[in-house]
This record gives C-alpha cells, sequence and structure tokens, in this order.
C-alpha cells in the first residue's frame, strides 16, 4: 500500500484517517501512515502519498517523534478482528496561496510537497545528495493526471534511515469532508501503477472520528508519550500529536491479493461502524453518499 520511486519493500503497512474537532484548524482530517520498509534500490529512495487537499504546507506535518508508536498502539486495540473478507476490498481554512512547491526535512524525510506533480524533478536540486532521487518524471506525470488538485507528497529517505522512521501525522482540510479517502495505490518498483493490477496487500486500515455516539469503536491504550526532556507523558495530553490522536479507533486487516486503488468509505458508514463499505477503487471513482 504505497508507491515507491525505486524498488523497494514495504511490509506491516498501517494507514489511519481520522476526523478531528480542532480547537485551532475547525473540522480537519487526519492521516497516518507507517510501515517497515526495505530500500532494494542502490541510492535514495522515497515514497508518495497524494492528499485530497489544498494549501497544505510544512506545519500540516505533525512531530511525532516522541511518540513512535501510536499506529501500532492503534492496531494492538483492534486485535484480534476478522481480516477483511475478499468482497469487502473494495474546518477552518489553510494559510492562503502557499508556494505550488516546497521542500523541507521531517524526520528522517526530506519531503517534497507539491501542488502540481510535475514540479518534483525540478525541485530535486533542494533534496540533499543522500536522499536524491533521480528524477522519475513517468510517475510524477500519472500522478499529475490521475489526481488533479491533489497534494503530492514525495518523502525522500537515505538507505541508513528507512528503518528509524515515525509514523506520518499530517492533518489537512479535504475536497468532500463527508468522505474519507485514503491513499493505497499500490508499486514498488519504481515504474507507474498498474491501476488494472492485483497487489499482495499487508496492511491495516484504521479510523478515528469525533463525532461517533459515546462507546464506538474501541478504547486506544497509547504508549507513554516523551517530551524533550525524555520524560513520559500521557499522549492525549501533551505533545504536538495529541490534539489529533482519537480516543477510539475501528478498523479491519487486510492480506491476500486485491485490486489495486485507493480506499473509499463515507464517514456516515463510519460512524455507523459499517466498515464493510470499504471500498479500494482506482482514481476518480466516487461512492455515493
Amino acid at each position: 500500500m504505497c508507491v515507491a520511486a525505486a524498488p523497494a519493500r514495504f511490509t506491516g503497512t498501517i494507514l489511519y484517517h481520522g476526523l478531528r474537532n480542532h480547537g485551532e484548524h475547525g473540522r480537519v482530517h487526519v492521516l497516518g501512515y507507517q510501515n517497515t520498509a526495505q530500500n532494494l534500490a542502490p541510492g535514495p529512495n522515497a515514497m508518495l502519498l497524494h492528499l485530497p487537499a489544498a494549501g497544505m504546507t510544512q506545519a500540516n506535518f505533525i512531530d511525532t517523534s516522541g511518540c513512535p508508536r501510536i499506529l501500532r498502539d492503534m492496531v494492538d486495540t483492534l486485535r484480534p478482528v476478522p481480516r477483511a473478507p475478499g468482497g469487502a476490498y473494495g474546518a477552518a481554512p489553510q494559510p492562503a496561496g502557499p508556494p505550488p512547491v516546497q521542500v523541507f526535512d521531517h524526520d528522517v524525510y526530506t519531503v517534497v510537497l507539491a501542488t502540481d506533480p510535475t514540479l518534483i524533478p525540478d525541485a530535486l536540486e533542494q533534496v540533499p545528495p543522500p536522499k536524491r532521487i533521480p528524477a522519475n518524471r513517468p510517475l510524477f506525470d500519472f500522478y499529475a493526471a490521475m489526481y488533479p488538485g491533489y497534494a503530492v507528497a514525495l518523502c525522500c529517505f537515505d538507505n541508513r534511515e528507512a528503518l528509524a522512521a515515525n509514523p506520518l501525522l499530517m492533518w489537512y482540510s479535504p475536497h468532500d469532508p463527508d468522505r474519507f479517502a485514503l491513499p493505497a495505490i499500490d508499486c514498488h518498483t519504481g515504474a507507474v501503477p498498474d491501476l488494472g493490477a492485483q497487489v499482495l496487500t499487508d496492511h491495516w486500515v484504521v479510523f478515528g472520528t469525533d463525532e461517533a455516539r459515546p462507546g464506538w469503536g474501541a478504547e486506544v491504550r497509547y504508549s507513554p508519550h516523551y517530551d524533550r526532556n525524555n520524560l513520559p507523558q500521557a499522549p492525549l495530553h501533551s505533545g504536538p500529536a495529541a490534539p489529533f490522536l482519537p480516543g477510539r479507533v475501528m478498523g479491519v486487516q487486510f492480506t491476500g491479493w486485491h485490486p489495486n486503488g485507493d480506499f473509499v468509505i463515507p464517514h456516515t458508514d463510519v460512524l455507523s461502524g459499517n466498515l464493510g463499505s470499504l471500498r479500494r477503487v482506482a482514481p476518480g471513482w466516487a461512492p455515493p453518499l
């Protein structure tokens, strides 16, 4: 459940999507992503994530260095649950006018965040050489054609740091606030993804929402969060990630072969606990709400 800019192997993927009524930003969506990466390329590599959002900046990327287990804690909360059957695959405005492409460091990554993926190759000159990938123009052209209006994050890493990454966690105001759309197209070779292919999956898809009824889902027992002085803190009450973390979650595990594509589900189905409507679909497909 990841697209790599060069050959790589990703296992144990966790994809989280939540809705938060944030005190400062309003009603926003939150995406969390983590996996175990093995870089099979001789040099640096990168993974791509696409988000149905505009106006994203570095400020949308949340520091998780003090709470590296938050996504694994969510999955531990949900074990054991039945694996997804074969048929189950399937706000305050942000700052106006951010630059069309931004380059910044976040955790072990150098992130190239673009409103137009075709701008990424020229921006790679700003990436430090140990993390700078070759300009894979066919891949970026694919994203421009398939996901117009999306923010695309190219997360560059080097071989040494590939296994040391903390979870990625970011918030945004989505194009459609009533639909959860999760980036999940798969291709680990560096080539353009084949949207007609079956792909081997090994991941969890986890949901949270502030608008659920009492007792919805399962309560998460988070591992201690550590502050800058390396002192343990309760993660739901301190640290930069705290305002974006759910107290309760639902989720489903996917294994085996499934059609390539993204995950989509109406927020109303998440609220009702109907995760059977979760579908993996090709870009541009929109389920009825």
